[in-house]
């Protein structure tokens, strides 16, 4: 398929994939759910990290992890106390999603309790954005920031090893796949309203394609990833090349190449 062919052809997919009727059996949908800003960071945040597995068990650990948290994700973080150790963990000593299980929420709320509370950031966007540099076309220094920064933010988070599987970082060759995804998420703005939009010191074009089984197996047959591992270079392979396509939205086409293969089986 020649380059114009293939680019009109994968317009026409994010079109048709590209709208809310995506979101109703899609994790995104749990974000959705809310209208203020930090609520939206940290459902989404959660929902991106769950996001593993089929999209019925996703949804039901979503609603589980919300429920427990008392249907307002940011007013718990911001009341969490990590000193009442027996109480709050016994309130979440059955969850499990997968590996991901309490101890990695315990990890992950003391993060947040410490980055909206005791750092008193209004928006997780400032901690991607703090290892950002002048000029960065990509969120490489972003993730990997990220990462440092949740592992990093106290003495005692350094210690933490269970959770580290949960929060890739490209230091590690990993495609960050849930993370790019839950970037795309926040930061993405167009007039059909699925993504958010509401991060405004990341750009659009500075997004990684998220790269899952399904995207990279249509991106493959499309001859548009030559790459074999899924991996951060993938990623990256990837991203490039849809940037050729739209230098200012590249990640609009995971629309395109999530839906081909899952709702297509291409």
């Amino acid at each position: 398929m020649k380059k114009s062919e293939l680019k009109r052809f994968l317009d026409s997919k994010v079109v048709q994939y590209n709208h809310l009727s995506f979101i109703e059996e899609d994790p995104l949908g749990i974000p959705h759910r809310f209208t203020k800003q930090q609520d939206i960071e940290i459902a989404g945040f959660f929902a991106a990290l769950l996001a593993w597995g089929n999209r019925k068990s996703i949804i039901n650990s979503c609603n589980k992890l919300l429920g427990m948290m008392g249907g307002s994700p940011y007013e718990f973080i911001l009341n969490f106390d990590s000193n009442e150790q027996t109480a709050s963990r016994n309130a979440f000593k059955n969850f499990v999603h997968r590996t991901f299980n309490e101890m990695d929420l315990w990890h992950l709320f003391n993060f947040l309790q410490h980055h909206y509370a005791a750092a008193g950031e209004t928006t997780l966007e400032t901690a991607f954005t703090r290892s950002m540099q002048p000029g960065d076309t990509t969120l490489e220094n972003g993730l990997t920031g990220f990462h440092r920064y949740v592992f990093g933010y106290n003495e005692f988070a350094g210690e933490e090893k269970h959770c580290r599987k949960h929060i890739a970082t490209p230091e590690k060759k990993s495609a960050c796949k849930r993370l790019n995804m839950y970037l795309r998420w926040m930061v993405r703005a167009d007039d059909q309203q699925v993504d958010f939009g509401i991060w405004k010191n990341i750009q659009s074009s500075q997004l990684i394609c998220p790269l899952d089984v399904h995207v990279s197996r249509v991106a493959r047959k499309l001859n548009i990833l030559k790459r074999p591992q899924n991996d951060w270079q993938a990623a990256l392979e990837l991203t490039a090349c849809l940037k050729s396509m739209d230098a200012d939205d590249p990640v609009k086409y995971d629309y395109a190449l999530f839906g081909l293969g899952v709702m297509e089986h291409y």
